[in-house]
């Protein structure tokens, strides 16, 4: 085996450990589906046309996951703000028709943003950690 998947598993292994370390939610009450979250438009002196935010933010306790697996945006440059509180590495990467059209760097236990410039369309958002996209890490961006 090589030493990532070595690795990799290791680090599988502690996840149960960091779930349960983290307590329960006492006042919350939570369903098992993924948020949408749509852009807001930004309208202050940007001389572009259109574009907006979207908020992306990975599982905090350090699951393979995004907290929301479709965002949407107008159409434009989309800055992608992006919260990684958990101590694993992750990133959002855009993947349109013809591959990658940008995305923020990796981030540990912090917050990063990346804007790209859109056409309407629909895109994947996902994390480009080796193998966090095969596990599900990735969600639908549509730009409108």
């Amino acid at each position: 085996m090589s030493k990532r998947l070595v690795v990799f598993f290791c680090l599988m292994a502690l996840v149960p450990f960091a779930l349960a370390a983290c307590g329960g939610d006492d006042d919350d009450s939570s369903d098992d589906t993924a948020a949408t979250t749509e852009a807001t438009t930004d309208t202050g002196g940007d001389t572009g046309g259109g574009g907006g935010t979207v908020e992306v933010s990975a599982d905090p306790s350090g699951n393979l996951a995004f907290e929301q697996d479709s965002v949407s945006a107008p159409a434009g440059s989309v800055t992608i703000d992006f919260t990684n509180d958990s101590s694993v590495p992750h990133d959002v990467k855009i993947e349109g028709p013809d591959g990658d059209v940008g995305g923020t760097d990796e981030v540990t236990g912090g917050s990063t943003s990346a804007s790209v410039d859109l056409e309407p369309g629909e895109y994947t958002f996902y994390c480009s950690v080796d193998g966090h996209r095969d596990l599900g890490m990735e969600g639908t961006l549509t730009v409108e």
